[in-house]
């Protein structure tokens, strides 16, 4: 399975391709990107290691990350989706999808994420029909955890990973949908 091609009245959401490696080098390569996630730039090797589970988790689960493009000119802007990474933190994530997304500076501060992540949390609520995702940011990652928020994501923990304080936030799925 590939990821299905999503809009919103700004952008796409589209497949990853091999072809967009320099563009997912270059956004996880920026410092102000990776400030709140992991705090240093990733290299090379790392972005294509990303890249390829990436396409790998639509493969293997049936979703997984979408690369966020802006609608009018086609310009990558960074990435939104859902993952099971199974990542070692004490106490463990829920065995449910966990969200997340990342844009470029140059996309920071206009609703872009808000109206992304909104896209797939609708795509999930129709399409998947999982009763929770999670989330996990930086305790001090503000802006995210607001974006978060208006997807009805609420605090509900705090855990370890890689022995730094994280805070988890999980949604819901709307008895509505």
């Amino acid at each position: 399975m590939t990821a299905p091609t999503l809009q919103t009245d700004r952008l796409i959401l589209r497949p990853h391709g091999v072809e967009d490696f320099d563009e997912v080098a270059a956004l996880w390569a920026d410092p102000q990107v990776v400030k709140y996630i992991g705090g240093a730039p990733n290299s090379a090797e790392q972005s294509w290691a990303r890249l390829l589970r990436y396409i790998g988790h639509w493969q293997a689960l049936g979703f997984g990350y979408w690369a966020v493009c802006d609608r009018e000119s086609g310009e990558f802007l960074g990435e939104v989706g859902f993952a099971n990474y199974r990542r070692e933190i004490s106490p463990p994530l829920p065995e449910v999808p966990e969200a997340g997304w990342v844009l470029a500076t140059k996309a920071h501060g206009r609703g872009l994420a808000s109206e992304a992540v909104g896209c797939i949390h609708h795509w999930a609520d129709q399409v998947q029909h999982w009763p929770q995702t999670v989330a996990i940011f930086a305790p001090e990652h503000a802006a995210s955890q607001q974006v978060a928020a208006k997807q009805g994501y609420q605090t509900s923990g705090e855990a370890a990973y890689f022995d730094e304080k994280i805070l988890v936030m999980s949604r819901q799925r709307s008895a509505s949908v």
